[in-house]
């Protein structure tokens, strides 16, 4: 059995401490009022901050327009001046959802994953079962923190959701939206809450139910009666899921841009988490098996695992390719103005991202022979992972602070945060079960994997799974 080493639980604690007192800094520092809000941007401006530059900007195009009013000019500032004061006050909020998204969508898509291997009754990946469950009991404490934020949200104590604000859906009021309004069917405040509390409820019901049948699967001796039980229930949790993951998408990411819409969107998330969720379990198992605690596994199951981060990360640049190419083709203003803001506020990481994502990994991963090697898999997966994070960051952050971003200790004390959380709970519920799935009826066919993989591989054999 595995144990959960002193040094790394510490280092886990460490980073949970330190994350939150990044957070907690992040909140801190924001604005309370306005004027501070002014003293932020014009601080930041004096350092040559391009993204604190737009309130003189505005400024200067409105005092220098002799077709508008000294009155309307005041009117213009003093309303541009709240608008950042709530983009600023969102920041740390922003951050902290940003990480939580990217951490919570990986574990649900390792989830996804483990339960799309158990209905392709897959050969090749039972020795990772282990690993797969253990990753997925990050589901609770995230889930955790997601309904907080969805209660702040729902209690107005964050500013995410726009389209929450008071009088959105009121005729005559000053913030009426009749675009939002026109989505009242869905977008509304109890629907929401709801839709979201029942996506937690779904995927934590499965994990629980997964990874204690899972457990019994090892000494059940009837029949293979619970094998097909969870074969079964994981067939109706992958229905339950692409229904939810779509719907979940809709109402974390897209809510926070009400006006925009976007047929493909749910497919590039899911793509986007997948391959993450791909490159985090290769993680995993690289490491426990560097501490022996993984015997089934050889280089022919890190090889699969490298060429599945390869085939994500192509199928998530055909999916953003085909997003941007038909917005840009069609250039109808509803779609357009999601990429403009990102591309004119956001260009560095908006490139950054799509060379991170496909560029990087398809130099490191094409070849086949570098698919089994841990340390190039490992640094084609850092890249990947920063480069997904980015691809999250690039999602959220637009709609959130607008021109007002940055990566400073609140997003850095966020991902640390997460980061903690994520390796206690993984390998403590790794050192609570035996890492071999003792009751698989496939156990043999995983361990034996190489046979089919390297000493046939260059006999033609391509049906090694």
């Amino acid at each position: 059995m595995y144990q959960f080493s002193g040094k790394l639980k510490m280092f886990s604690i460490a980073l949970i401490i330190i994350g939150a007192l990044g957070i907690a800094y992040g909140f801190i520092s924001a604005p309370t009022t306005v004027e501070e809000a002014k003293e932020i941007i014009a601080h930041q401006s004096s350092h040559g901050d391009d993204h604190g530059a737009s309130h003189d900007e505005v400024k200067n195009d409105v005092h220098h327009s002799g077709a508008v009013k000294d009155s309307h000019a005041y009117d213009h500032d003093a309303a541009h001046d709240e608008h950042v004061f709530h983009q600023l006050q969102n920041k740390p909020w922003a951050a902290l959802y940003v990480a939580l998204f990217f951490f919570l969508g990986i574990t649900l898509l390792v989830l996804a994953f483990y339960a799309i291997q158990r209905v392709a009754q897959a050969g090749w990946s039972i020795v990772l079962f282990r690993v797969m469950e253990a990753i997925t009991a990050n589901l609770v404490p995230t889930s955790i923190v997601m309904l907080v934020i969805i209660v702040t949200a729902v209690m107005h104590m964050n500013h995410l959701f726009p389209w929450m604000a008071e009088g959105t859906f009121t005729p005559g009021h000053e913030n009426y939206d009749a675009i939002v309004a026109g989505k009242s069917w869905w977008m509304n405040v109890p629907g929401w809450a709801i839709r979201s509390v029942i996506y937690l409820a779904i995927w934590n019901a499965y994990r629980f139910f997964i990874r204690r049948n899972s457990i019994k699967e090892d000494t059940a001796n009837d029949g293979g009666k619970t094998y097909k039980l969870n074969y079964n229930v994981s067939v109706g949790f992958i229905f339950l899921f692409m229904i939810s993951e779509s719907m979940m998408s809709w109402d974390w990411i897209m809510g926070l841009d009400p006006h925009w819409f976007s047929t493909l969107f749910a497919w590039y998330v899911l793509a986007s988490l997948l391959v993450s969720a791909v490159t985090v379990i290769a993680f995993v198992t690289i490491y426990l098996r560097s501490k022996g605690a993984l015997p089934g596994v050889n280089d022919s199951h890190i090889h699969d695992l490298a060429k599945f981060m390869f085939g994500f990360s192509v199928f998530w640049t055909y999916l953003w390719f085909s997003q941007f190419m038909l917005i840009w083709y069609a250039d109808i203003p509803e779609e357009t103005t999601y990429f403009v803001a990102r591309f004119n506020e956001y260009k560095v990481p908006f490139l950054a991202m799509v060379a991170m994502n496909f560029i990087f990994p398809v130099l490191v991963l094409l070849n086949s022979d570098f698919k089994s090697i841990p340390w190039l898999v490992v640094i084609g997966g850092v890249v990947i992972l920063a480069g997904h994070y980015v691809d999250v960051f690039v999602m959220i952050m637009p709609a959130t602070v607008g021109a007002q971003w940055s990566f400073g200790l609140a997003e850095l004390g966020s991902l640390l945060f997460f980061l903690g959380i994520f390796i206690y709970a993984t390998f403590s519920a790794f050192a609570k079960a035996n890492p071999i799935t003792k009751g698989n009826p496939f156990l043999e066919e995983s361990e034996h994997f190489h046979y089919y993989n390297i000493e046939h591989r260059g006999e033609g054999s391509g049906d090694h799974h």
